[in-house]
């Protein structure tokens, strides 16, 4: 836990100087709202056809799709292959960057060409450790989706092919380098909330597109999908276009809610409070609407524990995804602390700091007589505890990204191409993927177990 984190630090080097005031919130009364801009400057240049990074995309679905045509936002980079197990999902990459590109079924298609750069992997879980190697050792620079393993034992081997490789590997929890993030951090450790108590974090859908329910497309039959190497390593089953389809609803192929979502908090969470992640977890959930065949739950809730280190207090976590929310859905992500509370989002970030009241009411009060009711607040007005400064740091501010901020989406993936151009740091390589993606998966642990589990944040390892 760091000392500078308090209400008294924070507050003096908010006043000290107007450098000071764009890094922390305002010394706000109890009724002010305030609203600041958040602002990224990017390093623009004009790329030649021999300069341009050659990408390929290995799993032409959903996330596959938007991952891509957030990448050729970047300047400089041009796709020129893509992969997939559905022939349908090749006509489609056609239709989106051109007749010319270079379309297979076999992955190790892709490796074998000389003119690829980087490959963005977007396969169900079940195939990211076996692709991500084979493109490292074949000499290519990777974007990995989240979650980066499907199971604890897969993540050693990503880092030690990364570290033989000398290529550049990013995690895709495609929030990482949002300005939300950024800001984010910064305010913690300006002591902005004071010591960390506790994370909120939700996801309600509420929708069969948002439970995993993804159109089948027509022509889909054994012919047009290669199901055999879909099923890869997982157990031998016959031709099933919902598992092949609607994968992430079966434990054999995804790693359900926690590895859908919870890594996005995780990633978020350890960035901003610069932490290895939760030694604890305990899991709890079911399947209570979307029963269609699925052996995954559709609500789930799992509290944490995180140690204390240099970085944060001890405090605890709790995630929570309904798939069948009649609220209509939402989310959030709320860091509490001792001193304040902090919303993060991709584009904005709202700090709260609330009088925190440490002299009796009238409710504690009301059993003593009105002689020592008077004696009790003038010993408390003694001790001085509610003071002006206290009670003038108070209200709220929100951080919030322009209208043109180009996303964090853009942002991650600008991340990793001026690292592979710079040979620079990327803000999410294998050992923080297997963190966030190792703090996601004890929740399967504990509820396949249906009791706590042990995790050892900075070996990675279960204990």
């Amino acid at each position: 836990m760091i000392e500078k984190n308090s209400r008294r630090s924070f507050i003096k080097r908010a006043s000290l100087t107007s450098a000071a005031l764009s890094t922390a919130p305002f010394i706000l009364s109890a009724t002010t709202n305030e609203s600041q801009p958040l602002e990224r400057v990017y390093s623009f240049q004009e790329f030649g056809i021999n300069d341009k990074i050659n990408i390929a995309l290995i799993g032409t679905g959903i996330q596959g799709i938007y991952d891509t045509q957030a990448a050729l936002q970047v300047a400089g980079v041009k796709i020129v292959a893509a992969c997939d197990l559905y022939t349908g999902r090749l006509a489609r990459a056609k239709e989106l960057w051109g007749e010319d590109i270079f379309v297979t079924r076999d992955y190790r298609d892709i490796l074998n060409r000389k003119d690829i750069d980087a490959v963005l992997i977007a396969t169900p879980d079940h195939w990211h450790q076996t692709i991500t190697v084979a493109a490292l050792e074949a000499g290519k620079h990777v974007y990995c989706e989240k979650p980066m393993v499907q199971n604890f034992n897969e993540g050693q081997e990503i880092i030690k092919a990364q570290q033989a490789s000398g290529k550049i590997c990013q995690i895709g929890s495609q929030g990482m380098a949002s300005l939300g993030n950024e800001k984010a951090k910064e305010l913690y450790e300006d002591g902005a909330i004071g010591d960390i108590v506790m994370l909120d974090m939700y996801n309600d859908r509420y929708s069969s597109e948002g439970a995993w329910q993804y159109p089948i497309p027509t022509d889909a039959t054994s012919k047009t999908v290669d199901f055999d190497t879909f099923l890869g390593n997982a157990p031998k089953t016959p031709y099933d276009n919902n598992r092949f389809f609607r994968w992430r609803n079966y434990q054999d192929y995804g790693t359900g809610v926690a590895g859908d979502l919870f890594v996005h908090a995780f990633s978020t969470l350890n960035y901003v409070i610069s932490s290895d992640g939760p030694n604890r977890a305990l899991a709890t959930g079911g399947l209570r609407y979307w029963k269609d065949g699925r052996d995954v739950p559709d609500v789930s809730i799992t509290l944490y524990d995180y140690p204390k280190t240099e970085t944060h207090a001890p405090f605890n976590a709790a995630f929570r995804i309904n798939f069948i929310a009649g609220s209509g859905g939402g989310g959030g992500f709320k860091l509490i602390g001792t001193e304040g509370e902090m919303e993060i989002g991709q584009n904005s970030v709202t700090v709260n700091r609330s009088k925190l009241s440490m002299e009796p009411s009238g409710y504690s009060m009301v059993s003593f007589t009105e002689d020592m009711q008077a004696k009790i607040r003038k010993e408390y007005a003694s001790k001085k505890l509610d003071t002006r400064t206290n009670s003038l740091a108070t209200g709220t501010t929100t951080w919030q990204a322009p209208r043109d901020y180009k996303g964090a989406h853009y942002d991650h993936f600008y991340n990793f191409f001026t690292s592979i151009r710079n040979n620079g740091k990327i803000i999410q390589d294998p050992k923080f993927g297997l963190r966030a993606a190792g703090a996601a998966l004890l929740a399967n642990e504990s509820y396949s177990k249906k009791q706590p589990v042990l995790w050892n944040p900075k070996e990675m390892k279960l204990i």
